[in-house]
């Protein structure tokens, strides 16, 4: 069987500086994506990694936090040789934008180790900290000329979401990224891109001939997408009722997987064609009236329950989260696509926290067949024909149409025919960055968010940010943690006479 391993370059030589070394990301993400592409020998040779703190630090302790870190977080059984030939080019150094002369300093002490460690002064900066210090840290890169090109060597910028809380502070953000660096500079990081089904979307509708003729109006009745979770905010009360679902994953994930689904076909698989496309798309979204906004939309909280017998408390009871907050866990909304593909085809997007489970999918609800044929079969008794990625937690492809009962009669039944990953290909379990951090080392920014893109996504969702901050709590519905969600959710389509796919069991 295929082992789902090709062959892969090396990336050219460079030093990778992470800020927010001591931070969570940092530990459970960004050091075990970074082993795990040292266990496959794809990281360059050679290679120094430069962990900037706030505060002064020994190379030694962060080293042996990154130790401590990969041993709890790696998805892989950690070979020693690897984790030290790794962990031994790791540098810790102070810089903090608040005190603008640490950024000389770090300068200093980066060219000292790129002429020591011979990296060619190619240099990936990974901002692994809070949003608000985005814009800081690049302004203070930009000052120093850490970041600027002369044609010898490259200089790019990973930032990580969430990129803006609405469409003002997105365009702004990117105003002042693009002021100090080039677009072709800026890796806007999503780690569901990095994710193998989310990326098996281009390669099934345009590497499959039998999909682009039915990929449109005139066969497919509906699209759903669904990133249900089934953990609680926990410890992220802070973070989360200042954010709401809404922000957190729709737009950038949830749009992610619907600029895959609905773009057209690029006519090259480049980055610059393949996210023009993408941005084309979110922009041909329809954006909607204040009315219109309410009307498509649905917004809940989670009360107290139990998933898979774990109790979970009220939302409003977590620390940092007032006991009044209209922040809502839960959201789902309808769009639709003002283009010649899409022209009446409602999209359903819904997320939500403490749900009974946990399923991220793309569900492409094809049009019913005519039935007169089958008239002894009950209209029940046939299954809706559905294209299913499954992308977390079981990942793969699920068709589901009818088939022959057999018997002496002519009577109909619904099947599947599923392709699961795990039964197909050998891989190493991953954290879902490796592609997406050597995507960054090779130059190759395919996956990532281009400004135009990001921008689009929030004028999208901007109305109904604004519909629910003048609505207040009127609208705001309660679901219990271990549910399905607000009622109002399966009201969304059940009035368009349609409803959100079942879950397998």
């Amino acid at each position: 069987m295929p082992d789902g391993q090709p062959a892969h370059h090396k990336p050219e030589a460079c030093a990778f500086v992470i800020f927010g070394a001591t931070g969570d990301l940092t530990h459970r993400l960004v050091i075990p994506s970074l082993y795990n592409l040292a266990a496959s020998g794809l990281l360059p040779d050679p290679f120094c990694v430069v962990g900037v703190t706030r505060r002064p630090m020994e190379s030694r302790a962060l080293r042996d936090g990154f130790l401590k870190g990969l041993h709890e977080f790696a998805t892989r059984r950690v070979d020693d040789r690897i984790a030290e030939k790794l962990l031994e080019c790791v540098t810790a150094v102070a810089a903090d934008p608040a005190e603008p002369e640490s950024f000389g300093g770090l300068k200093q002490q980066l060219e000292k180790l790129e002429a020591a460690r011979n990296t060619g002064g190619n240099r990936l900066f990974y901002l692994a900290t809070p949003p608000n210090a985005f814009a800081p840290i690049a302004r203070e890169l930009g000052r120093t000329g850490l970041v600027k090109e002369d044609g010898r060597a490259w200089r790019r910028l990973v930032v990580e979401k969430p990129f803006g809380t609405d469409l003002a502070s997105a365009e702004a953000l990117n105003a002042k990224l693009l002021k100090i660096l080039d677009e072709h500079q800026i890796y806007r990081i999503d780690h569901y891109l990095g994710k193998e089904t989310v990326q098996n979307i281009l390669v099934l509708r345009f590497a499959n001939g039998m999909f682009e003729p039915i990929w449109n109006r005139h066969h497919i009745d509906h699209v759903q997408i669904m990133v249900d979770e089934n953990l609680g905010v926990g410890h992220r009360g802070n973070f989360y009722d200042q954010t709401g679902a809404l922000r957190d994953m729709v737009p950038n994930h949830l749009f992610q997987l619907l600029s895959l689904v609905a773009m057209e076909p690029p006519a090259r698989f480049d980055a610059h064609t393949v996210r023009t496309e993408k941005a084309e798309v979110l922009q041909a979204i329809q954006v909607p009236t204040a009315a219109e906004a309410l009307r498509n939309s649905v917004r809940g909280q989670y009360t107290a329950g139990s998933v898979d017998g774990e109790e979970i408390i009220d939302y409003r009871r977590i620390n940092d989260v007032g006991p009044d907050s209209i922040t809502e866990t839960f959201a789902a909304l309808k769009l639709t696509i003002d283009n010649w593909r899409w022209a009446g085809v409602p999209f359903y997007l819904r997320t939500g926290k403490a749900l009974g489970h946990k399923r991220t999918e793309v569900a492409i609800k094809f049009r019913q067949a005519p039935l007169s044929m089958f008239a002894c079969t009950p209209v029940e008794k046939l299954a809706e024909n559905y294209l299913v990625v499954g992308i977390a937690p079981n990942e793969g492809i699920t068709l589901q149409f009818n088939t022959k009962v057999p018997g002496p009669a002519v009577m109909a039944s619904g099947v599947e025919m599923k392709f699961r990953y795990k039964d197909y290909f050998k891989a190493e379990p991953s954290t879902g960055y490796e592609t997406l951090i050597y995507d960054c080392m090779i130059g190759d920014n395919i996956l990532f968010q281009r400004a135009d893109g990001v921008e689009a996504g929030w004028r999208a969702v901007q109305p109904f940010l604004d519909a629910w901050k003048k609505a207040g709590a009127d609208g705001l519905e309660f679901y219990a943690a271990g549910s399905q969600g607000p009622e109002g959710a399966f009201d969304l389509m059940k009035r368009d006479g349609r409803k959100w796919r079942t879950l397998d069991p």
